[in-house]
């Protein structure tokens, strides 16, 4: 939009809230709208016959000599929408995520209902708050997994505006109840979104809140940086830690992040400037199964200090498998042979029916060896099934199986069906008040074949403490592993998860892994069509492609051209890019 002679009308450029329209247009602003609308202002528009919302991105004069009298006018203005601020940082967060959507990034940034206009700021004027001091003090905080967070962020807010994630919504709320308690003013988003863009002393949420308004903020702090929650399922695949440290960056703020375990990405962005606060009594009790000398053929998932656990019934046990229905791998009795597809050759799974099935190609088969057509079964790895129906008869009393895919129960309804629980990770999401936490196979993280594998065992490790509690409790979480030296372990039975960075660091750098290099997984039938059109280096995957660069910008960048070019993909084709993936 320019400006050219003497004759100029007011345009605004919009991107209509329409999903799969990642196009921007054109419209007159009526004068009855000029005292409304401004960059970030959610409108309505005519497009295609009909009406549909959309946000104002930008705003400028424009030459009737470039068709100006084919524009339609704005038909209304609905609400206060995100800062020129967000805008701009929207622009960044599409380039950073291999994309030319806008969209997403501005639903995450716009309030839930239309906002006529702002309450008074709630702000209270604090001295010798560090606003403006270009990101000084930044860094990492390292905490125990059950350490009371609230003293930092009662510091954090007392430089000035804050801005708060938890990855957790509930968790979010409650800090936020907290802080009220402290005499701070809070908004909640996105329910109090109004209040956060009027001005308050801390704006509090979880993932979205990264787009949250906080006119002026001070200090950013992110709570469990190393929670994958923070890092959007959907493409684009933004995550609120990077959003917040770009964001904090471009408004001279300072950017904390706290973790029990802080991620190579944390650290390495972090540098020298890295905090310690863990004293012993803030990490649970971590008791090592070595498993190392059972013989494989008669090895049981069900240890001796489980079966301890599970026969005191005082106690709430939770046990983790992330292997579900009945066996994940199988062997033949007679001939030791491991049973694979007779199409694919892919190892078969046992369903809760009995059957065996291909995860590869879906084909299923009865239940006898295709080597020596024996029916009698080793489950090498059994799933969650057939250790619910094992657990049964080692606690005597009832188990009950929670998995990704179970309803969720509430608390008395869990308490009253059983005591015992056994499930995937998604247990340790819905369960509360335990005394033992068994992962029944360890090595299946430690060893996973992801090279973020360390960090989310260890994860997996802090959600099972905080779930426990303080050594003094009395609760523990026992790890039945083959490698009871892993460093992974060793950090976490110490207390130090510090010990882990040099190492990963290292490996990462030698690797090309990120944070020292950038990756994207590029999923579908013309992923490598797409791969060859950015440029750049890829290596094929079972689903697709693994495209990297040196950076992310230039990654992004090469992306989204590539899914614009004409010929990377056929027609009715699907392609999912997932920059920074976690999960490979």
């Amino acid at each position: 939009m320019t400006t050219v002679g003497t004759t100029a009308l007011t345009v605004a450029r919009v991107v209509p809230n329409v999903t799969g329209l990642d196009k921007h247009f054109d419209y007159l602003i009526p004068e009855s709208l000029r005292a409304q609308v401004a960059i970030g202002s959610l409108v309505r528009v005519p497009l295609h016959g009909r009406r549909v919302a959309g946000w104002v991105v930008a705003i400028g004069d424009a030459d009737p000599g470039f068709g100006i009298e084919r524009l339609m006018p704005l038909a209304k203005w609905s609400s206060i929408g995100p800062s020129a601020e967000l805008i701009e940082l929207a622009h960044w967060a599409a380039t950073r995520w291999g994309s030319d959507r806008l969209r997403p990034f501005l639903v995450a940034a716009s309030p839930p209902t239309m906002v006529a206009g702002l309450p008074p700021s709630r702000r209270a004027v604090r001295l010798g708050g560090t606003a403006g001091a270009g990101g000084a003090g930044s860094g990492v905080v390292r905490i125990g997994p059950l350490a009371d967070p609230l003293p930092l962020v009662l510091e954090a807010a007392g430089t000035g505006p804050a801005l708060v994630l938890h990855p957790s919504a509930p968790a979010a709320r409650a800090l936020a109840s907290r802080l009220r308690r402290e005499g701070l003013t809070v908004a909640v988003v996105p329910d109090e979104w109004a209040a956060a863009a009027a001005g308050v002393d801390v704006v509090v949420g979880s993932r979205a809140a990264a787009w949250a308004p906080c006119p002026a903020p001070a200090v950013v702090v992110v709570l469990d940086e190393h929670d994958e929650a923070y890092q959007e399922e959907r493409t684009p695949t933004w995550h609120a830690r990077d959003v917040l440290i770009e964001r904090a960056v471009r408004a001279g703020a300072t950017c904390t992040l706290v973790s029990p375990c802080p991620t190579a990405t944390a650290m390495r962005w972090a540098g020298g400037s890295v905090q310690r606060t863990i004293q012993a009594s803030q990490w649970p009790l971590i008791e090592i199964d070595d498993r190392g000398e059972v013989e494989p053929w008669k090895r049981s998932l069900v240890g001796s200090s489980l079966i301890r656990a599970l026969r005191d019934p005082a106690k709430r046990v939770v046990c983790v498998l992330n292997t579900v229905g009945r066996a994940r791998l199988i062997a033949c009795r007679s001939c030791r042979n491991l049973q694979r597809c007779e199409h694919c050759e892919a190892a078969v799974r046992q369903r809760d029916d009995a059957m065996f099935e291909c995860p590869r190609c879906n084909t299923v088969r009865p239940k006898v060896c295709q080597v020596c057509g024996a029916s009698a079964m080793a489950l090498v790895k059994p799933g969650v099934a057939r250790l619910r129906e094992e657990l049964h008869a080692a606690a005597n009393r009832p188990v009950l199986a929670v998995t990704g895919e179970s309803d969720e129960l509430p608390a008395p309804e869990v308490a009253a069906v059983a005591n015992v629980f056994v499930g995937t990770e998604a247990v340790l999401h819905r369960v509360r008040n335990v005394d033992v936490v068994a992962f029944l196979d360890f090595d299946a993280e430690l060893l996973a074949p992801r090279y973020r594998a360390g960090e989310q065992a260890m994860a997996l490790l802090v959600r099972a403490g905080r779930l426990v509690g303080a050594r003094e409790r009395g609760g523990r979480v026992i790890v039945q592993t083959h490698a009871p030296h892993h460093e992974v372990l060793q950090a976490a039975v110490l207390g130090d998860t510090g010990r882990l960075v040099d190492g990963e660091l290292a490996r990462r750098r030698l690797l090309g892994l990120p944070p020292f290099r950038a990756l994207a997984a590029v999923d579908g039938a013309d992923a490598e069509a797409l791969a060859l059109a950015t440029g750049l280096e890829y290596a094929a995957t079972p689903k697709g492609v693994l495209v990297r660069a040196d950076d992310w910008l230039t990654l992004g960048r090469a992306l989204a051209e590539a899914a614009a070019t004409k010929g990377t993909r056929t027609k009715g084709s699907r392609l999912r890019v997932a920059v920074d993936p976690p999960r490979v």
